[in-house]
């Protein structure tokens, strides 16, 4: 089997520095069906990123020698993408937003229920198997799969994984009014409830990040609802109002 099987058991690389944690996590999703390895630092986890390739990794926010931020922040510059599931000590609004504007694709807060760190593991292996095709282009986007990112006019801007599958979805679906359940359960597989703020969060790197590269301001909000990809000059859809 090959690792684009899905019969293929999903290596996963668990960076934690607690030993009684680093048990947890690898009896958790050994008993999930995956192969797990196991770092007890930064350090090592860079080294087993570059030596075993995993599918995925569960990385500590708290990490003594090199925290998981900054360890997220120096696989990103890298380029490398591989879904990182980030677990922290706490559940605080900031701490979850630090945490994926590092590049984190999920943030987890401890501590958690081992079926919800399973779900959410699942989820980002299914939208990493499901890489989308590139080629979209919608007024002055246009999506490049092969290096990661959107054009801008002229200019490339680099997206992490999680900013990619979002604009591909709105690109997709232009002109349409996106529920925030709808958005939820295609880009990051699973819909975590009215309470979760990663949605709002993402949509204010995209929309930095094109603002920052020229774009006019395409991602529209129809409160109470969801978000809409469509011309700056129209402001009103059939589901409701659209703002910036």
């Amino acid at each position: 089997m090959t690792r684009d099987d899905p019969r293929h058991a999903a290596r996963i690389l668990v960076v934690e520095d607690d030993r009684s944690m680093r048990d947890v996590l690898r009896f958790a999703l050994a008993s999930g069906g995956w192969e797990v390895s196991l770092a007890e630092n930064a350090q090592h986890g860079l080294t087993q990123l570059a030596a075993a390739r995993p599918d995925a990794v569960v990385l500590d926010a708290g990490l003594r020698d090199m925290d998981g931020v900054t360890l997220c922040r120096r696989l990103r510059s890298a380029g490398n993408h591989v879904p990182v599931l980030m677990v922290g000590g706490r559940a605080r609004t900031e701490d979850c937003i630090v945490g994926l504007e590092a590049g984190a694709d999920d943030y987890l807060p401890k501590p958690f229920d081992v079926g919800e760190l399973r779900a959410r593991l699942r989820a980002l292996l299914r939208r990493a198997r499901n890489d989308p095709s590139d080629g979209l282009a919608f007024a002055e986007l246009r999506l490049d799969r092969e290096r990661h990112g959107v054009w801008v006019g002229p200019g490339l801007v680099d997206l992490s994984r999680t900013e990619y599958l979002l604009l591909e979805l709105l690109m997709r679906n232009a002109g349409t009014v996106l529920h925030h359940a709808t958005i939820y359960d295609r880009v990051w597989g699973y819909d975590f409830g009215p309470g979760a703020n990663s949605l709002r969060v993402y949509v204010g790197y995209l929309r930095r990040k094109l603002g920052e590269a020229g774009a006019r301001p395409l991602i529209r909000t129809v409160r109470g609802v969801g978000y809409v990809l469509r011309d700056p000059e129209a402001v009103t859809t059939p589901a409701g109002r659209a703002t910036g």
